[in-house]
């Protein structure tokens, strides 16, 4: 039997689809990039990231520009900024899409789940 982790009741999944540029390798395995976080959302730390693209090393440099940010208190931009500096694969404009959608369904979800005290 395979061992879950827990996650914790705190920790929401939210992810967000964008189309890719039709002449990326990508596009061919996908016709969008999917982008997810494991956001805390009693602190708003960005915990984990799921990237729907073929590299693995794609992947693991989007997850170190990315992971341990506070959506809360810093939103998107910061991380917008460094996607914009630092990464330039074919899917840059698709993957800030992506996280510009994450960040409105995490505000959307925030309302709609606000805690009462």
């Amino acid at each position: 039997m395979r061992e879950v982790k827990d996650f914790g009741q705190e920790t929401v999944y939210f992810v967000h689809y964008s189309k890719l540029p039709d002449d990326i390798s990508a596009t061919y395995v996908h016709k969008v990039v999917g982008i997810g976080f494991l956001i805390n959302t009693e602190t708003g730390i960005i915990e984990d990231i799921m990237v729907t693209l073929i590299s693995d090393l794609c992947k693991e440099f989007l997850a170190y520009l990315i992971v341990g940010h506070n959506i809360d208190k810093d939103g998107v931009d910061e991380i917008v900024d460094k996607i914009d500096k630092r990464f330039f694969g074919y899917s840059q404009k698709a993957i800030m899409v992506c996280i510009k959608g994450v960040h409105a369904r995490y505000s959307q979800w925030k309302q709609t789940n606000r805690k009462v005290y």
